[in-house]
């Protein structure tokens, strides 16, 4: 893991390895909140703001965890973080919280945030379990907020409250409904995966050219 570049291990979480198209984590705040953007927007940010200081408390603090009680202290220093989220946003946005619901407080349970700790915090440095934990925080914002808007508009004609379908255009009522957040998810992954495999064949052909090019090259050098 050390031999990874600090870039890559930030973008790795973005794309390469996404909580929700990739490794199909946290699924139960994706599939609940997403009935618009600005929910998507919020509930990943407040993930990311837990997934981000607990990694580097977890990180900082991991020599002296005692093997037999690390989860149980993860989940506690996790659910300090979830707490203080949970708090300011009652305090700052409360209608933004009250549409959440019981979301906020079961980031404790999250098991992207657990798995984290446990793979990743828990093995390594400080610099590169913040990097880690915000990378993975951003793949989470880009699927939520993926999700969210295209929910939003085709369920409401809306984007962050701001109408941009035309009056004419009927909402999808299904959109608003969780067969919707099934629905949305389903085909964006089924998308994304299509897109990974023409990449990767692509990158396989490009090798296969590369390597008759190299070998028709070493023949010609061979017989002169």
């Amino acid at each position: 893991m050390k031999n990874i570049s600090l870039i890559k291990e930030y973008s790795k979480g973005v794309w390469k390895n996404n909580p929700v198209f990739i490794q199909v984590l946290g699924m139960c705040p994706t599939l609940a909140v997403t009935v618009s953007a600005i929910n998507g927007i919020a509930m990943a940010l407040a993930t990311t703001f837990v997934l981000l200081f607990s990694s580097i408390i977890i990180s900082s603090i991991r020599k002296i965890i005692p093997a037999q009680v690390r989860i149980a202290a993860y989940i506690l220093i996790i659910a300090t973080f979830v707490t203080i989220v949970d708090l300011v946003m009652k305090a700052q946005f409360p209608e933004l919280s009250k549409a959440l619901g019981p979301y906020i407080p079961l980031i404790v349970v999250n098991c992207l945030i657990l798995g984290r700790q446990e793979a990743f915090s828990s093995k390594n440095g400080v610099l590169r379990s913040a990097l880690d934990a915000l990378g993975m925080g951003t793949g989470f914002l880009i699927a939520l907020f993926s999700l969210g808007g295209i929910r939003e508009i085709l369920g409401n004609r809306t984007i962050l409250g701001l109408q941009i379908m035309p009056d004419f255009f009927e909402p999808w009522l299904i959109m608003i409904l969780p067969a919707g957040a099934f629905l949305t998810l389903g085909l964006l992954m089924a998308y994304l995966n299509s897109l990974a495999i023409k990449t990767k064949k692509k990158e396989k052909a490009l090798l296969v050219s590369k390597f008759i090019i190299a070998k028709n090259k070493f023949k010609i050098e061979a017989e002169i």
